[in-house]
C-alpha cells in the first residue's frame, strides 16, 4: 500500500492572441482542503501557459505525492501518457524533426518536478462543464486580462 498523499492537481492556461498576454492556473486539492494559484505574462503562448500551471502547481507539494493532474491541454498530457517526454530525452531533448523541442525550458522543469512524484496525466474535456477546469480557466482567463495593455 502506498502511504504517499494522494492529491488532485487541475491545470488550466490562457492566452489573448498566441502570443500575447496570458495566464495559468491551478487548483490543488487534498481532501477537503483546495488551494488555488495563478499568474501570467505579459507576452507568451496558450501552450507556455499550460505548461506553468503544472509547474507552479507540483512545485506546491512539499513531499512526494500520488497526484492526479487534470488538464485539457493535448500538449501537456501526452507528452507524458505518449511517451513523447521520454523520446526527447533521449534524443537530447530534439523533437522527430531533429530540432530543438519547443519550451525546452519549462518541459525541463516539469521533467525535474514530476520525477518526484507518481503522477497520473488525466486529460479532460475543457469547456465542458468539469467544477476545477471551469475554475482553472476562469482564473487563467483573468490574469490574462490583467496583462492586457
Amino acid at each position: 500500500m502506498n502511504s504517499d498523499p494522494l492529491v488532485d492537481v487541475y491545470t488550466d492556461g490562457a492566452c489573448s492572441g498566441n502570443p500575447g498576454p496570458g495566464g495559468w492556473a491551478a487548483v490543488i486539492v487534498f481532501g477537503q482542503i483546495e488551494k488555488e494559484i495563478s499568474g501570467g505574462e505579459a507576452l507568451t503562448t496558450n501552450n507556455r501557459m499550460e505548461l506553468m500551471a503544472a509547474i507552479e502547481a507540483l512545485k506546491q507539494l512539499n513531499k512526494p505525492c500520488r497526484v492526479r493532474l487534470h488538464s485539457d491541454s493535448a500538449y501537456l498530457i501526452n507528452a507524458f501518457t505518449q511517451g513523447w517526454i521520454d523520446s526527447w530525452k533521449r534524443n537530447g531533448w530534439k523533437n522527430s524533426t531533429r530540432q530543438t523541442v519547443s519550451n525546452i525550458d519549462l518541459w525541463q522543469q516539469l521533467d525535474a518536478l514530476s520525477a518526484k512524484h507518481k503522477i497520473e496525466w488525466i486529460k479532460v474535456k475543457g469547456h465542458s462543464g468539469h467544477e476545477y477546469n471551469e475554475r482553472c480557466d476562469v482564473l487563467a482567463v483573468r490574469e490574462t486580462n490583467l496583462r492586457k495593455s
